[in-house]
């Protein structure tokens, strides 16, 4: 599944429409969730049928095209089915319960309540609500892909506009030069990512970067009246700023997975808990913008992309444990130099980290359940939100 996206231009009365529909669509969304819970056994066809319920108790509600009403009952039994899977799978800690939403910022059409133009350069809303024609500002030619195969089109508000995610059924496939690579990467802090052949790159520290700029917004924000109309452009402001480090850290990620993936033909990393690690009060901060668990998400899907492999491996001791005769070095998170007191082996400790993740991934390739060599995640091009994270 391909997500393309494109800028909605069009009106100021057009985008309040819009904000109508997104309202509508988080109403019901919080209608099913209190309906679970007022109810017992309740299963999502009880949460598809209640949004016909709905339609006609409410006005606003009948407005909303039928099938994104049921795709917003979809994201509250997304959130339900979580919270069951956790407590299934006995999840150590809170099992997400689902929490109703005070704020929504996207409404999801399936094959109807839109239509694209002749030239598929516009794309008109025709539910009740009467959001009108948008042109469609964006790089992705949405020309090549016949209109059977858009599955979903799903509306989002940003800090800077309004954007249309197309989600189109086709597989993406590239060519890939087999060439016997094999890469162990360890990512940190003090590099992004170190490789079995010691090679690093640099961590961009983005946020770091932008934090200056970023405090001096939040102050504006701060002398502000509550609920004046200074604070809302100063909010606004501030958000773009936020967007802006978010997109360029994608950026990041996407390109940097892209590389290395292309470069070789197996790469094994690290399955690491970064809810956990974010529990460290000094080190939170720059483990969320070194942003982990978005490079490995586009190495998996690049990995299937170029038909390669792409291994997570479990990461106990990798750090400690010598890469050339396996003993145990105990170490600190500030000794950043390995030496090995049995066979005298010296190197950075990230490089070592590195081949030890090469040789787990090398030893558990066969049959074992460590092995993500495909790559589950449908990702956006040119969007910020996954299909599989948007749910609840």
């Amino acid at each position: 599944m391909l997500v393309l996206e494109a800028k909605l231009k069009g009106k100021q009365s057009q985008y309040n429409s819009l904000d109508e529909v997104i309202r509508t669509a988080l109403f019901i969304r919080n209608k099913a969730l209190r309906h679970w819970m007022d109810n017992k056994n309740v299963g999502k066809n009880d949460l598809q049928k209640l949004c016909a319920v709905l339609a006609k108790e409410f006005d606003f509600a009948d407005k909303l095209n039928s099938m994104a009403r049921k795709a917003s009952a979809d994201r509250a039994w997304f959130a339900i089915k979580r919270f069951y899977d956790n407590c299934k799978t006995n999840n150590p800690g809170k099992k997400g319960f689902p929490r109703f939403k005070k704020r929504g910022n996207s409404v999801e059409y399936k094959t109807s309540g839109w239509k694209l133009s002749a030239d598929k350069k516009y794309i008109t809303f025709t539910d009740g609500f009467n959001a009108g024609r948008f042109k469609l500002i964006g790089t992705r030619d949405l020309s090549f892909y016949p209109i059977k195969k858009i599955k979903r089109v799903r509306i989002v508000k940003r800090a800077d506009g309004y954007y249309c995610q197309v989600c189109v059924d086709v597989e993406r496939k590239d060519e890939h030069q087999q060439n016997g690579k094999q890469l162990g990467i360890d990512v940190g802090l003090e590099f992004f990512y170190t490789d079995s052949d010691g090679n690093t790159v640099e961590n961009p520290r983005l946020l770091r970067k932008s934090e200056k700029a970023l405090k001096r917004k939040q102050r504006k924000v701060s002398k502000c009246k509550k609920r004046s109309s200074n604070r809302h452009k100063v909010v606004k402001k501030l958000a773009k700023k936020h967007l802006k480090v978010s997109r360029q850290r994608k950026d990041f990620a996407v390109k940097t997975a892209r590389a290395l993936v292309q470069s070789s033909d197996l790469v094994v990393y690290e399955d690491l808990l970064v809810l956990n690690m974010v529990k460290n009060h000094h080190l939170a901060k720059s483990i969320s913008d070194a942003s982990w668990s978005l490079f490995t998400d586009w190495v998996d899907y690049y990995a299937k992309v170029f038909d390669t492999w792409a291994i997570a491996v479990s990461p106990h001791y990798t750090s400690l444990d010598c890469s050339v005769c396996g003993t145990r070095v105990k170490k600190s998170l500030s000794t950043r130099t390995h030496k090995c007191h049995e066979c005298g082996t010296v190197m950075h400790r990230d490089h070592n980290a590195a081949k030890q993740i090469l040789a787990k991934g090398l030893k558990n390739t066969v049959g074992h359940t460590e092995i993500n060599a495909s790559g589950q995640n449908d990702l956006c091009l040119g969007g910020e939100t996954p299909l599989n994270k948007l749910a609840g």
